[in-house]
C-alpha cells in the first residue's frame, strides 16, 4: 500500500483520561487508525465505539506501560504491522504531600516517575528506530506548566514534567535531521479527575475538548512547544525567569501552598 493510500496511525496512551479521550475523538475519522491505550477496558471500549462511528479503525491495549518487557513486545508488534505516524505519550499520574512538612510516600513517587518520565523515554527508545527507517514520524510528549517552576503542592509531579520537557527539547534537535518531529505539550489546568484531586487553586481551567483542539493544531504544525492557556503560561514562565527566591515568594502569595502552611513574608 502506498504512503498516500495507507491509513494514518495515531498512538495515544492514557486514552481513558480527559485529554487522551478528547484527543482520540479529535483524531477519529476515515483514513485514521487509532491505537488507544488505557487502564479501564470498559471506558476504552466505549471510546472506541465513538471513534468507530466517526470512521476510524481502532486497536485497543491495556498493557502495563511500566512493565519494560510488555511495553517492548507491544510496540514491536505494532511496528511490525504499521509504524505509528503520531505517538502521543499522554499517560500520567500525580501525587502530592498530604500536609505541610510531609514528603510524598516514596512508593507513590517511584510509580509516578516510572509512568510520567521513564515510560515516555522507553517508548521513544523502541519507536525511533522504526520511524528513522521510514524517514518520518511525530513524537508528542506531555509535560505541564508546572515544569517551569516546581510547585510545593506537587514537587515530584513537577520534577517529572520538567524532566520530560528537557528530554523532548533535546530530542527534537537530535531527531530533526532524521525526519522525526518532537513536540512538547505544556498544559495548564484541564478539567479531569486528576486535576480536581490536585491541591491549590486552578486558574484558567480549560475543558479537555479545547485542549485537544489546540494540541492537535500544534502537532500538525510540528511546533516545538504547545503551552496553554496564555495568561497562566506567561505567569509560570516568569517564575522560571525570576530569581528563585522571588518566584517562591510569589507562589506562596498566589496560594500554591499546602493547607496549614501559611504564606511567609
Amino acid at each position: 500500500m502506498s504512503q498516500s493510500q495507507r491509513s494514518r496511525c495515531v498512538l495515544i496512551t492514557g486514552a481513558t483520561g480527559a485529554i487522551g479521550g478528547a484527543l482520540a475523538r479529535a483524531y477519529a475519522g476515515p483514513g485514521t487508525h487509532l491505537v488507544l491505550h488505557g487502564r479501564q477496558m470498559a471506558k476504552l471500549e466505549a471510546l472506541a465505539e465513538t471513534c468507530h462511528l466517526r470512521g476510524a479503525q481502532v486497536t485497543l491495549s491495556t498493557i502495563n506501560l511500566t512493565d519494560s518487557h510488555a511495553l517492548q513486545v507491544w510496540l514491536n508488534e505494532l511496528c511490525a504491522q504499521q509504524v505509528p505516524d503520531i505517538v502521543i505519550a499522554n499517560a500520567g499520574k500525580n501525587t502530592h504531600p498530604q500536609g505541610p512538612d510531609i514528603l510524598e510516600p516514596w512508593a507513590d513517587v517511584q510509580a509516578l516517575l516510572d509512568l510520567n518520565l521513564k515510560t515516555p523515554i522507553a517508548m521513544v527508545q523502541h519507536l525511533v528506530p522504526a520511524m528513522q527507517a521510514r524517514g518520518s514520524g511525530q513524537l508528542v510528549l506531555i509535560s505541564s506548566l508546572a515544569a517551569w517552576h516546581g510547585l510545593p503542592t506537587t514537587p515530584s509531579y513537577s520534577a517529572s514534567k520538567a524532566g520530560i520537557k528537557a528530554y523532548g527539547e533535546g530530542l527534537r534537535g537530535l531527531l530533526a535531521p532524521r525526519g522525526i518531529g518532537v513536540t512538547v505539550v505544556m498544559p495548564g489546568y484541564v478539567t479531569s479527575p486528576m486535576c480536581e484531586a490536585m491541591p491549590g487553586p486552578k486558574p484558567f481551567e480549560w475543558p479537555p475538548e479545547r485542549a485537544a483542539k489546540v494540541i492537535k493544531r500544534g502537532i500538525s504544525a510540528n511546533r516545538a512547544r504547545i503551552s496553554f492557556p496564555f495568561p497562566l503560561n506567561f505567569g509560570t514562565w516568569w517564575l522560571a525567569v525570576l530569581p528563585a527566591g522571588i518566584s517562591q515568594w510569589l507562589i506562596k502569595r498566589l496560594g500554591f501552598n499546602l493547607p496549614g502552611d501559611s504564606p511567609r513574608d
